[in-house]
């Protein structure tokens, strides 16, 4: 999951953005509704965690915009109004989930991924391939019945590989995906971690390389 953070605060946008990478889930992130909404007609995010409150376009305007703009983004309001009729009001204006400051880290995270469940290529909280196993909501992933560490950048490209259903993925779509916006687009950081998590996943082998196309996931022969 790539998720674009709007928060005019930098320290909380700054802790949201670690918070969210250690989870596996890529996060970028923008100070002004103008930014943002530029950011939106560049970068293909499946969600938008975003202030109400901000600098410039206020975050109801860009709520609206966006709606119209990338209507299978999902918008995870996210602001210190908490009150009733904040909440109806924010939902009223297109978002699909709103939570209030203070808030637990670890049900901004569960919102967030299910949200994501709710995308036009929804599946449920576990994702089987073969004999291949991953709980996304536990993080766990599993072959054969034995536990299979691995490294959060490794997560995240294995769930969009598990949720393609074996389509090929190019290693530009896994870097816009899984990567955030600073990445050098000539790195060779997908090709390493395909090889890790190739590694990883152990005989036979379920992931494949298609030759100038991408990496997909493959019962064994």
């Amino acid at each position: 999951m790539r998720v674009l953070v709007v928060e005019d605060e930098e320290y909380m946008a700054r802790v949201l953005q670690i918070g969210l990478r250690r989870e596996a889930i890529s996060a970028d992130v923008v100070h002004d509704g103008a930014t943002a909404l530029e950011g939106l007609t560049v970068h293909d995010y499946d969600a938008v965690v975003l202030d109400r409150d901000l600098p410039g376009v206020h975050g109801d305007e860009v709520c609206r915009r966006l709606v119209t703009l990338r209507p299978e983004c999902r918008i995870l309001m996210l602001t210190a109004a908490g009150r009733l009729g904040d909440k109806v009001e924010g939902l009223g204006l297109g978002a699909d989930d709103y939570l209030a400051k203070p808030f637990d880290f670890p049900e901004l995270v569960a919102r967030l991924r299910a949200l994501y469940r709710r995308s036009p290529l929804a599946h449920g909280p576990v994702l089987v391939f073969a004999d291949l196993s991953f709980d996304t909501h536990r993080r766990q992933v599993s072959r054969a019945g034995t536990p299979v560490r691995l490294a959060p950048k490794e997560l995240a490209v294995l769930e969009l590989l598990m949720r393609a259903d074996g389509g090929v993925l190019s290693a530009e779509y896994l870097l816009e995906k899984a990567w955030d916006e600073h990445t050098d687009p000539f790195t060779t950081a997908v090709r390493l971690v395909v090889h890790t998590l190739r590694k990883k996943l152990g005989d036979p082998p379920l992931l494949h390389t298609a030759i100038s196309a991408g990496y997909y996931l493959g019962a064994p022969e």
